[in-house]
């Protein structure tokens, strides 16, 4: 059938209409096509050809800045320092050998680094940064940034290094940090991921090592574009992680700086204490040694000086060193004896300046004797026979119970290295470690500090602060974190009978304000600052018959390490008992070396500064006037508040 003119011309208009929408819509397509591509090919190249080709997102841990250490009154003892550094990942590096040896041409590397850097890089994955120099000056950074993109897988690093202002001042306490050792790694099962990056530091002694979880804060990361060269071209983004919890100490660094200066030359160590809560205000070591030596890497030359020094800086003498207490040991011996009945307050000894015991003889101190005397005059002349007579009726046994009891022969639980326990022999302890029995000229020998017997600086100062305040007193190190004050724990009582206390206390009392006290010369003019102590002398050789008939050489005579240790324990004021300490001077000899350096550090401690010359007898103010002008003292500020977390 025919279609008829209008059926066709219909027809033609719907074709046409078709056609239209067909080709528009192709049009369309086509255009966004060549807009898509446009985008991609002129706008956006830039971004995508640095996308393209190797390149890659790097995730990097972020070291946290380590907590900082301060003093009580807020005087920065540990801080941080900004460090340049050159770092190299190994899946940006490609040859490390050729990249080291063009990195060499710009800083200083030697052959050694190279070596060291090398064998890092293979014992690590391949995306964690090693170290290859650190310390670097602003000009070698420069160096290393301008020439980044001759040198894949190197990169400039701005971090932080751990450094300590007051250098030897606290460096026993305190003590350092050093990178990561494989040691330190096999002592942690499931080590921090921060602990794998190679030259981090960690701490290694003391307060640093001790409370290093809190110091060492936790990592954070960072995303960042590199390109085929390993070149970082931008920063992605950034995760922080937490710093470290700030450390406040009980420690007071003026106080510190003046007795490291008091001591400048000599062996010795003193530690103070607050009677009543226990902080320990100073705890000073002599010589010391300068703890960024060890954090920047410590030369073999610097080590072997002190290592082969006679005065031994690297051990701490105040909390590792260990010495017979000598006669600062009485008063334990004195309060065993009255606490166990044996000896009453009013009971007096004859000394005829010696106590004959079976066959052998026991001098004191007095070759003439004291006479007639009862507890309180004995420790005011320091008396061997009266203790040798006292110990004789106790027994030893009671003795180590009350040595203990007054802190002896027990480590503290504080946070620095090697604390010695000491020790407060019995007959338990000798039949099972020297496989003997107790003999009665051992108990004789204990009664004044000799024999077995074996005390810390710290535990003095512990036993001086519990005979003072009559509480068990236990030492405290950490003041607050991160501005939050770490409580007082009461103290328990000493459950002693007062009038025993109380008689021990007029006894110390003497020994520095009698006319017949053994440390007189020592004693403070100030009648609101009175100071009760103990001397003590510590035998390093026995005293043969032969050096008795020849009267004793004079200590300049003896040879240095065969003196005798002087020792020194004290507390004031007498009658509102604030502050203690324990000195102990290596073989100071009986040259008074040690109850005026105990004596200073009280004042210092009481005044809150050099002690004031009206404190000292008139006859001594010239004398000690000069000595405390010629003290190189440090200029000690304290720093603005820090950060807290409360």
């Amino acid at each position: 059938m025919r279609r008829s003119p209008r059926d066709t011309e219909e027809s033609s208009r719907k074709i046409s209409r078709r056609a239209l929408l067909l080709g528009g819509a192709q049009v369309a397509i086509v255009a966004g096509l060549t807009a898509r591509m446009r985008q991609l090919q002129i706008v956006d190249s830039k971004q995508y050809r640095l996308l393209s080709d190797k390149n890659r997102i790097n995730i990097r841990l972020l070291p946290p800045a380590r907590g900082l250490i301060y003093d009580r009154n807020g005087i920065l003892i540990a801080g941080n320092e900004q460090n340049y550094s050159a770092v190299i990942l190994r899946e940006d590096a490609g040859n490390v050998r050729d990249t080291l040896d063009k990195l060499s041409e710009l800083i200083p590397l030697s052959q050694e680094d190279i070596h060291r850097t090398i064998r890092d890089v293979k014992r690590h994955s391949p995306f964690v940064p090693i170290t290859v120099s650190d310390r670097l000056t602003w000009d070698q950074l420069s160096r290393v940034a301008v020439n980044g993109p001759a040198l894949p897988g190197i990169s400039p690093e701005v971090g932080l290094s751990r450094y300590y202002p007051l250098d030897e001042d606290l460096a026993h306490v305190v003590g350092y940090v050093g990178p990561v050792s494989e040691a330190d790694l096999k002592d942690n099962p499931s080590p921090d991921p921060l602990l794998q990056i190679p030259k981090f530091q960690i701490g290694k002694l003391g307060v640093e090592a001790k409370l290093e979880e809190q110091l060492r804060g936790t990592a954070g990361l960072e995303r960042v574009e590199v390109n085929s060269v390993g070149r970082v071209m931008r920063k992605i983004g950034e995760e922080p992680g937490r710093p470290g919890e700030n450390i406040q100490l009980t420690i007071d660094a003026k106080l510190q700086d003046f007795l490291m200066a008091r001591l400048v030359g000599q062996s010795a160590a003193v530690v103070v204490m607050d009677v009543e809560k226990g902080d320990i205000l100073a705890s000073v070591s002599a010589p010391s040694f300068n703890p960024n030596l060890f954090v920047r890497g410590i030369s073999i030359k610097d080590y072997a000086a002190y290592r082969d020094n006679n005065h031994h800086p690297l051990i701490n003498k105040a909390v590792q060193g260990v010495y017979p207490p000598g006669s600062t040991f009485k008063i334990v011996t004195g309060l065993a004896a009255l606490n166990s009945g044996q000896l009453k307050l009013t009971d007096k000894v004859f000394c005829p300046g010696y106590l004959k015991v079976g066959k052998r003889i026991f001098h004191c101190w007095k070759h003439g004797g004291h006479g007639w005397l009862d507890i309180e005059g004995a420790i005011t002349q320091s008396c061997d026979v009266f203790f040798y007579t006292a110990a004789q009726r106790c027994g030893i046994d009671p003795i180590a119970h009350m040595a203990k009891r007054m802190g002896l022969g027990e480590a503290p639980e504080l946070p620095m290295s090697a604390i010695a326990s000491g020790l407060t022999p019995d007959k338990k302890w000798k039949k099972k470690y020297r496989h003997q029995d107790w003999l009665i000229g051992d108990t004789i020998n204990a009664a004044i500090g000799q024999g077995y017997v074996l005390t810390s600086p710290l535990q003095l100062a512990i036993m001086t602060a519990r005979l003072a305040s009559g509480k068990a007193v236990v030492p405290r190190l950490v003041k607050s974190v991160d501005s939050v004050e770490v409580p007082v724990v009461p103290a328990d009582a000493l459950n002693l009978p007062q009038p025993f206390l109380d008689g021990v206390r007029k006894g110390v009392w003497g020994v520095v304000n009698s006319i017949h006290g053994t440390a007189n010369y020592a004693r403070i003019a100030d009648t609101s600052m009175l100071m009760a102590g103990k001397t003590g002398t510590a035998q390093v050789r026995n005293i043969t018959a032969a050096d008795r008939a020849a009267g004793l050489a004079k200590p300049d005579q003896i040879p240095w390490n065969e003196r005798d240790h002087a020792l020194f324990v004290a507390y004031a004021p007498f009658d509102k008992p604030k502050v203690a300490v324990g000195v102990v001077v290596e073989h100071g000899g009986p040259d008074h070396s040690a109850a005026p350096l105990g004596r200073d550090a009280l004042l210092f401690a009481m005044t809150g500064g050099v002690p004031p010359l009206s404190a000292y007898p008139a006859r001594y103010r010239k004398e000690i006037g000069a000595e405390f002008n010629a003290l190189k003292l440090r200029n000690i500020e304290p720093q603005p508040p820090a950060r807290s977390r409360a």
